[in-house]
């Protein structure tokens, strides 16, 4: 087979294209830095909804297969608790932990999922995406409370209305939220067996076309403005542990819980995704290892060429 007509090469690609031209829009400043947040609005607010909603609309609950989120964290959850181990229990170690754990499953992995593996992908991807954030998410909260209750009190008692108002924050910011929101809501509409109107159809296959090149184009925009000079080495070593690690973890426990073919494969790629942007979200709300935090996205993303397309060719062959 040409190379260039391998799935992975046709898959990787466009994707590593989109953000490259993000990147060159950014430098050349046709889209500033105070872009940046308003074009993020576009996407999670409008674009990514109707996307999950019509996608998730044309499953049926009964055929739901759970343990692809069973067996995904399996393996990152220990992780994140090694990584907390080794880098210490300080709000810093544990920002940086959540950076070698979370993945970037919706800018980058909806977008790649869906053109590599099409609908069937899909389905297995936004399963899982539908308790990515609250399940990480609210394991850094309370870990981060924790650590932070020990840094202000010492060995005094920890405030425990404190730890539940982060938890309870953290839960309800990753439910009431435009990713899980419109996934449990297609899912409903899905159990109803009632077809979407195509006059409503028809738009949300138009907005949810345009979330993956508008999304990575952004991607590339973002790493166009982030500084990098004097973090390489920390930096290198969360894209490690993201890009290397956990899809090497999330295969070995994928494969113990029985799963095989397409589900065993978007899990490995979905691990195999940079660094999430909540992380830098968790990094600005406890004013912890921001600028760490945002080199290690972008040297996670370039590294993602490489990772990316070791995970997709050995899923490929293995699945063959």
């Amino acid at each position: 087979m040409n190379v260039a007509d391998h799935p992975v090469f046709q898959s990787l690609v466009p994707v590593f294209l989109l953000i490259g031209a993000g990147v060159l829009a950014g430098r050349r400043g046709w889209v500033g830095a105070g872009a940046i947040k308003e074009l993020s609005n576009l996407v999670f607010l409008l674009l990514i909804p109707a996307l999950l909603f019509r996608t998730m609309s044309q499953v049926r609950l009964g055929s739901l297969d759970w343990r692809p989120i069973a067996a995904y964290f399996s393996a990152v959850l220990p992780w994140f608790a090694l990584q907390i181990v080794w880098r210490g229990f300080t709000s810093r170690g544990i920002v940086l932990a959540l950076g070698g754990t979370f993945s970037n499953l919706v800018m980058i992995g909806i977008a790649l999922v869906g053109l590599a593996y099409g609908q069937p992908g899909l389905v297995t991807l936004l399963t899982l995406i539908a308790v990515h954030a609250l399940i990480l998410l609210t394991a850094a909260s309370v870990a981060l409370e924790l650590a932070d209750a020990r840094q202000r009190a010492g060995t005094q008692a920890l405030d425990c209305r404190r730890l539940w108002r982060a938890t309870w924050s953290a839960v309800r910011s990753s439910v009431i939220h435009p990713i899980p929101l419109p996934i449990a809501c297609g899912l409903l509409w899905g159990a109803s067996g009632l077809a979407l109107p195509s006059v409503v159809d028809r738009p949300l296959h138009l907005l949810g076309q345009a979330f993956g090149p508008l999304a990575l184009v952004l991607v590339g925009i973002s790493l166009a403005h982030t500084p990098l000079r004097g973090r390489w080495r920390e930096a290198l070593g969360v894209a490690q542990a993201k890009n290397v690690a956990v899809p090497v973890l999330v295969g070995l426990s994928a494969w113990a819980w029985g799963l095989r073919g397409l589900p065993l494969t978007v899990l490995v790629v979905a691990a195999a995704v940079p660094v999430g942007a909540n992380v830098f979200l968790f990094a600005q709300r406890y004013h912890v290892a921001q600028a760490e935090v945002t080199a290690a996205t972008a040297v996670s993303t370039a590294l993602s060429v490489v990772t990316l397309s070791v995970a997709m060719l050995v899923m490929g062959a293995l699945t063959a």
